[in-house]
């Protein structure tokens, strides 16, 4: 896990070095440069500069980078895990290829290149960026793997391409300029994150998942291609049965913990309580004596935010050396400045805090931690696809009128604090209602209504300017199933949009590298064949047993007690936390160009408790808080931190 960076076209080391300090974070343990001046047979060529931070996980004497063949055509500077490399590595001995480290997967990308060409991608199982310089057909090659665990960002300019982990880094360059996207902000607001390509920053694009990119040095021309997306297989059903395919299942996801348990570095296993941390868990112990597994919980004063109850039945049900710490919420919150300050591609996913801490509390004893991320987004495991089939039903039969009615008395309902409250949800759920199908999910999750996206940038927008690409996903799947679309919702946008961007960040802040079992390519691609009714098994007008399958699958191995928890999710007292925080300033709101007296009127009906705008009003701080820094000025790094033992 490591960050790099870089240009072609005009710039110095002393650009380059600029860049690589921001992203230091990412790769505490080695950095390395590389420069190309321009080449004989490339007539024009820009030249190259790459810059390198390392944070050493697999073969730490041989995996220096920027990397290069041995004749020198090929360059790469690479940042995540290929988890298949040694699978791979034999198949291009067989083939002919000599390596010269020991087991470095960044050198199988460099041979897989040379071998396969940009075919390389489909043949990975892992999560990666990188950038790989073709001296000989005189271009730059980039990938991100399929979800988008791995950043990255680019700026085209007048005169070249710049690159790297994170914006902030590209905007460092002399020759990208400041400036913000009213699109992108639009769309922050409407969904709680950016989609790509777009960033907060108008010269800034990132490279979505599942996606390579060229740019050649002499045409300065730049190419963007999808290798991978995914999507619902609808005509090629597994062979079997419920009881098949949940002993395949299983298995599958085995290999896929014993795959990311490889390292040179310690191993530790984030533990919630919860289904998917406890299943990565209970098949890590498969492979290790549980003893020497460290997991790891955070734990909350507020009883229902806090599941550290539940993870350390979990631990001691597996025997596990469990860590658990009690974060006092006011110290936490006094935090919030600082990591908020460095998301420079922002995002309004409060669990970042939580999830940010866990990490800095593990990053103490391990380097890597294994987690459940993307077990909800594969097998229908939100609140959401409950809804989905009152849903359906809601949107047939109530007319539009009693819609209205029904929206004002929720309005009316006494406003509670705790987490996922009966009012909450209420109010949540009718805000979808109001919109056709394709509608729901984004109104469901984003922080702001329709109306509020409209009146905070003075403009009159429709759900469907808003809602484009989810409406786009909605209308473009094989299948036509609710629960199918929405599962391909959240895979194909939410996932990689917003909860890998946040565990990324979370994660490398402190220089911990987190790996995501569910996400594997060989489990992602049998699940995707499974039909909706294993993934939500229906259960009348309530919806149905979320995540089905996944629990027939594990129960020889899960205890009867966390098979039937119900989903908390990794939340912070969010809206008792907003009646104490902070208003960011209004000329911040002036500088971004939203209305800030609007702003200021909404604080004023959430800290007297006569309104709940919660989303709202954290979207807006952590854009706020985000982009309130002068330009071309990095954010500082995170102070030590202090908890509650």
């Amino acid at each position: 896990m490591c960050g790099f960076a870089g240009f072609a076209g005009p710039g110095g080391e002393r650009d380059l070095a600029v860049m690589t300090s921001i992203i230091r974070h990412r790769g505490p343990d080695d950095d390395g440069v590389y420069a190309d001046r321009g080449q004989a047979d490339h007539a024009g060529a820009l030249p190259v500069h790459l810059g390198f931070r390392r944070l050493a996980i697999i073969d730490i004497e041989g995996g220096h980078q920027p990397m290069a063949t041995a004749d020198g055509d090929l360059v790469i500077v690479y940042n995540g895990e290929i988890y298949n490399a040694p699978e791979l590595r034999r198949a291009l001995e067989q083939a002919g290829h000599r390596f010269v480290t020991d087991h470095s997967d960044t050198e199988v990308l460099l041979h897989g290149y040379r071998e396969w060409g940009l075919d390389m991608l489909e043949r990975l199982n892992g999560m990666f960026a990188f950038c790989l310089h073709d001296r000989r057909r005189g271009r730059l090659v980039f990938g991100r793997d399929r979800f988008g665990k791995k950043p990255l960002f680019y700026a085209e300019t007048a005169d070249g391409l710049v690159f790297a982990s994170e914006a902030t880094a590209v905007l460092s360059h002399p020759s990208v300029p400041d400036g913000l996207d009213r699109t992108a902000l639009v769309k922050y607001f409407a969904y709680g994150f950016i989609p790509a390509p777009l960033t907060a920053h108008a010269a800034v694009r990132k490279l979505p998942g599942g996606c390579s990119m060229v740019y050649d040095l002499t045409s300065r021309r730049l190419s963007v291609s999808r290798y991978w997306e995914y999507r619902m297989v609808v005509d090629d059903q597994p062979p079997g049965g419920p009881d098949q395919w949940a002993e395949e299942l299983r298995e599958l996801l085995d290999r896929a913990v014993e795959r990311r348990m490889l390292s040179d570095v310690p191993v530790g296993f984030f533990l919630s309580g919860g289904i998917d941390s406890a299943a990565i868990v209970a098949l890590a112990a498969r492979h290790r004596d549980p003893a020497s597994m460290k997991t790891f919980t955070i734990g909350f004063d507020e009883p229902s935010f806090d599941e550290s109850g539940y993870a350390a039945d979990a631990a001691r049900h597996y025997g596990t050396d469990h860590a658990c710490r009690t974060l006092n919420l006011d110290t936490a919150a006094g935090m919030l400045p600082e990591l908020l300050g460095r998301l420079d591609d922002p995002i309004a996913d409060p669990s970042i805090l939580p999830t940010h801490l866990l990490s800095r509390f593990a990053r103490e004893r391990v380097t890597v931690a294994l987690t459940g991320d993307g077990g909800d987004e594969l097998f229908a495991g939100y609140d959401t696809f409950d809804a989905l089939r009152t849903a359906r039903l809601y949107h047939h039969a109530v007319p539009r009128p009693l819609h209205r009615l029904a929206e004002a008395v929720a309005h009316r309902l006494p406003r509670s604090d705790r987490n996922m409250s009966f009012d909450f949800k209420l109010r949540r759920a009718l805000r979808g209602l109001g919109h056709r199908p394709a509608h729901w999910m984004p109104a469901w999750l984003g922080p702001a209504s329709v109306e509020e996206v409209s009146r905070l940038f003075g403009t009159d927008l429709s759900a469907d300017e808003l809602y484009d690409e989810a409406d786009a996903l909605w209308r473009s799947g094989a299948s036509r199933h609710d629960v199918d679309r929405s599962i391909e919702f959240y895979g194909r946008f939410y996932l990689g949009e917003n909860l890998l961007i946040k565990a990324d960040r979370a994660s490398m802040f402190c220089s911990l590298e987190t790996r995501s079992p569910f996400l594997d390519r060989d489990l992602v691609a049998f699940v995707s064949r499974l039909p909706a009714g294993v993934k939500l098994q229906p259960n009348g007008i309530r919806g149905g047993t979320r995540k089905w399958i996944l629990k027939k699958a594990m129960a020889p191995l899960l205890p009867p007690a966390i098979l039937s928890r119900p989903k908390k999710g990794f939340g912070i007292p969010l809206s008792r936390w907003l009646r104490h925080l902070p208003q960011p300033p209004l000329e911040t709101a002036a500088r971004i160009g939203v209305d800030g007296a609007w702003l200021a009127a909404r604080w004023d009906e959430h800290r007297s408790g006569r309104a709940d705008h919660r989303g709202l009003l954290w979207a807006w701080t952590a854009l706020a808080t985000a982009l309130d820094r002068p330009a071309k000025t990095p954010a500082p790094p995170l102070a030590p931190m202090e908890t509650a033992a």
